[in-house]
Protein backbone atom coordinates (compact mmCIF):
# COMPACT_ATOMS: atom_id res chain seq x y z
CA UNK A 1 0.00 0.00 0.00
CA UNK A 2 1.31 3.78 -0.73
CA UNK A 3 2.17 5.05 2.56
CA UNK A 4 1.09 8.45 0.76
CA UNK A 5 -2.40 6.86 1.27
CA UNK A 6 -2.36 5.88 4.44
CA UNK A 7 -0.97 8.84 5.93
CA UNK A 8 -3.77 11.05 4.11
CA UNK A 9 -5.86 8.07 5.37
CA UNK A 10 -5.09 8.71 9.13
CA UNK A 11 -5.39 12.30 9.33
CA UNK A 12 -8.65 12.21 7.62
CA UNK A 13 -9.54 9.96 10.50
CA UNK A 14 -8.61 12.47 12.85
CA UNK A 15 -9.30 14.68 11.34
CA UNK A 16 -13.10 13.94 10.82
CA UNK A 17 -13.76 12.57 14.20
CA UNK A 18 -12.38 15.43 15.77
CA UNK A 19 -14.07 18.27 13.35
CA UNK A 20 -17.33 16.34 14.15
CA UNK A 21 -17.94 17.86 17.91
CA UNK A 22 -16.99 21.46 16.56
CA UNK A 23 -18.99 23.91 14.57
CA UNK A 24 -17.40 22.74 11.58
CA UNK A 25 -19.39 19.88 11.98
CA UNK A 26 -21.57 20.87 8.51
CA UNK A 27 -19.08 21.35 6.68
CA UNK A 28 -17.33 18.05 7.19
CA UNK A 29 -20.33 16.42 6.34
CA UNK A 30 -21.31 18.26 3.20
CA UNK A 31 -17.24 18.21 2.17
CA UNK A 32 -17.32 14.40 2.61
CA UNK A 33 -20.26 13.54 1.59
CA UNK A 34 -19.44 15.84 -2.14
CA UNK A 35 -16.50 13.88 -1.77
CA UNK A 36 -18.05 10.25 -2.06
CA UNK A 37 -20.73 11.74 -4.55
CA UNK A 38 -18.47 12.05 -7.13
CA UNK A 39 -16.03 9.66 -6.67
CA UNK A 40 -18.18 6.86 -5.57
CA UNK A 41 -22.02 7.74 -5.81
CA UNK A 42 -23.29 4.39 -4.82
CA UNK A 43 -21.73 4.83 -1.47
CA UNK A 44 -22.68 8.81 -1.00
CA UNK A 45 -25.94 8.08 0.83
CA UNK A 46 -24.43 5.08 2.76
CA UNK A 47 -21.41 7.55 3.55
CA UNK A 48 -24.06 10.22 4.60
CA UNK A 49 -25.64 8.28 7.01
CA UNK A 50 -22.79 6.59 8.22
CA UNK A 51 -21.64 10.67 8.98
CA UNK A 52 -24.58 11.57 10.97
CA UNK A 53 -24.15 8.58 13.21
CA UNK A 54 -20.58 8.73 13.63
CA UNK A 55 -21.51 12.38 14.83
CA UNK A 56 -23.54 11.21 17.63
CA UNK A 57 -20.94 8.61 18.67
CA UNK A 58 -18.40 11.43 18.78
CA UNK A 59 -20.76 13.72 21.09
CA UNK A 60 -21.30 10.67 23.09
CA UNK A 61 -17.80 10.12 23.57
CA UNK A 62 -16.53 13.42 24.03
CA UNK A 63 -19.05 13.87 26.51
CA UNK A 64 -18.31 11.09 28.86
CA UNK A 65 -14.35 11.47 28.23
CA UNK A 66 -14.52 7.94 26.09
CA UNK A 67 -11.28 7.93 24.33
CA UNK A 68 -10.97 4.21 23.24
CA UNK A 69 -14.57 5.10 21.10
CA UNK A 70 -13.03 8.00 19.80
CA UNK A 71 -10.07 5.76 19.09
CA UNK A 72 -12.50 3.44 17.12
CA UNK A 73 -14.28 5.94 15.71
CA UNK A 74 -10.95 7.43 13.99
CA UNK A 75 -10.21 3.75 12.93
CA UNK A 76 -13.40 3.34 11.28
CA UNK A 77 -13.02 6.65 9.39
CA UNK A 78 -9.85 6.28 8.23
CA UNK A 79 -10.25 2.46 6.60
CA UNK A 80 -13.10 4.28 4.96
CA UNK A 81 -11.22 6.83 3.53
CA UNK A 82 -8.27 4.40 2.66
CA UNK A 83 -10.50 1.96 1.09
CA UNK A 84 -12.10 5.30 -1.12
CA UNK A 85 -7.99 6.38 -2.37
CA UNK A 86 -7.14 2.68 -2.96
CA UNK A 87 -10.54 2.49 -5.18
CA UNK A 88 -10.30 6.14 -6.50
CA UNK A 89 -6.62 6.81 -6.61
CA UNK A 90 -7.98 10.32 -8.25
CA UNK A 91 -9.53 11.34 -5.07
CA UNK A 92 -6.17 11.65 -3.16
CA UNK A 93 -5.96 15.75 -4.41
CA UNK A 94 -8.94 16.47 -3.71
CA UNK A 95 -9.24 15.04 -0.34
CA UNK A 96 -6.02 16.80 0.44
CA UNK A 97 -7.55 19.70 -0.58
CA UNK A 98 -11.04 19.16 1.42
CA UNK A 99 -8.77 18.38 4.73
CA UNK A 100 -7.29 21.87 4.05
CA UNK A 101 -9.85 23.47 3.61
CA UNK A 102 -11.43 21.99 6.81
CA UNK A 103 -8.60 22.31 8.50
CA UNK A 104 -6.31 24.82 7.65
CA UNK A 105 -3.52 25.28 10.40
CA UNK A 106 -3.91 20.55 10.94
CA UNK A 107 -4.85 21.08 14.55
CA UNK A 108 -7.22 18.96 14.43
CA UNK A 109 -5.12 16.36 12.41
CA UNK A 110 -2.74 16.56 15.54
CA UNK A 111 -5.26 15.81 17.97
CA UNK A 112 -3.80 12.29 18.57
CA UNK A 113 -3.96 10.03 21.82
CA UNK A 114 -1.71 8.07 22.81
CA UNK A 115 -2.18 5.15 25.45
CA UNK A 116 0.93 2.84 27.20
CA UNK A 117 0.67 0.15 29.34
CA UNK A 118 3.71 -0.91 31.75
CA UNK A 119 5.04 -4.76 31.53
CA UNK A 120 6.59 -4.00 34.78
CA UNK A 121 10.47 -3.91 33.21
CA UNK A 122 11.47 -1.32 31.12
CA UNK A 123 15.19 0.31 29.80
CA UNK A 124 16.00 3.25 29.94
CA UNK A 125 18.63 4.86 27.67
CA UNK A 126 20.18 8.20 28.35
CA UNK A 127 23.73 9.25 27.16
CA UNK A 128 24.33 6.05 25.58
CA UNK A 129 23.81 4.22 28.62
CA UNK A 130 21.67 0.96 28.45
CA UNK A 131 20.11 0.53 32.26
CA UNK A 132 17.64 -2.25 32.84
CA UNK A 133 14.94 -1.30 35.65
CA UNK A 134 12.94 -3.49 37.24
CA UNK A 135 9.54 -2.83 39.26
CA UNK A 136 9.45 -4.07 42.54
Amino acid sequence: MDPEVTVLAQSAGTTLVTLMATDAWHRVRDGITQLWRRTQPERAETVAAELEAGREDVLAAVAADDQATLDELRLQWQGLVRRLLVARPAAVEELRALLDQLDPDGSAARQITQHATASGQARVYQAGRDQHIAER
